[in-house]
């Protein structure tokens, strides 16, 4: 939670605690009840941000998790790619000495090397049984890829919610302090969108990004006509 929502947090605490110590008139009981709402409003938007900060921070360290790890995926195909070409221009070198050689015995020993060597070249390429060549490292790599723009599209939605409580805590503590009980509903309001988009970070992380890109991609086609 930011310094600032703390501070405006403290403010309307010691606000509360000044107007409960000095007492009140029969006329000013109300102000006090609808001063002590307005706290308990800020308290459960407080507590909705520490949930939406500390998603958020999850989601975070996940997706910076899952660029190290599809970095060293592809970094690992690159080192597969590397020894595959190599092995690859050895056996075709040497296939073509082969052909210029008159000895047998030396056309029958090197071509078994040739074969040892070009079925390593394709075990390269796709192995199966280890999950280690290059087809399955492209994809295990595409499939961090994947899941690490989902974690950081949560991350994004959780930001936005915890911006939005926090402007909910500020507006709800204007209240306490000003008395416009249109500071509160404003509050409750921003709450409820810092409520739906930690909800898009939860169930769906790429429905804002879609909608956006469909709105765009709508005012393009318009435009174009």
């Amino acid at each position: 939670m930011s310094h600032g929502v703390h501070a405006v947090q403290h403010e309307v605490e010691h606000h509360i605690e000044h107007d409960h110590g000095h007492g009140h008139s029969d006329g000013k009981k109300p102000a006090e009840n609808q001063n002590r709402k307005i706290a308990l409003l800020i308290a459960i938007i407080a507590l909705f941000l520490a949930i939406s900060e500390t998603l958020g921070k999850s989601a975070q360290t996940a997706g910076i998790e899952l660029i190290i790890k599809a970095s060293d995926t592809w970094n690992f195909f690159q080192a597969k790619t590397i020894r595959q070409t190599t092995l690859r221009t050895a056996a075709e070198a040497l296939a073509v000495e082969i052909a210029s050689r008159p000895d047998d015995a030396y056309k029958s020993a090197m071509s078994k090397q040739v074969e040892a060597w070009n079925a390593t070249v394709k075990r390269y390429d796709s192995d199966p049984k280890e999950k280690d060549g290059r087809k399955e490292l492209r994809a295990q790599a595409e499939q961090y890829e994947h899941a690490q723009d989902l974690a950081m599209s949560r991350y994004h939605n959780y930001e936005l919610s915890s911006a939005a409580y926090q402007i909910g805590i500020v507006l709800a503590s204007a209240a306490v302090i000003t008395g416009m009980i249109a500071l509160a509903y404003g509050a409750v309001g921003v709450a409820v969108m810092g409520l739906i988009f930690t909800g898009f970070g939860l169930f769906a992380p790429n429905l804002p990004h879609d909608v956006v890109h469909w709105v765009l991609h709508f005012f393009e086609v318009g435009g174009s006509h």
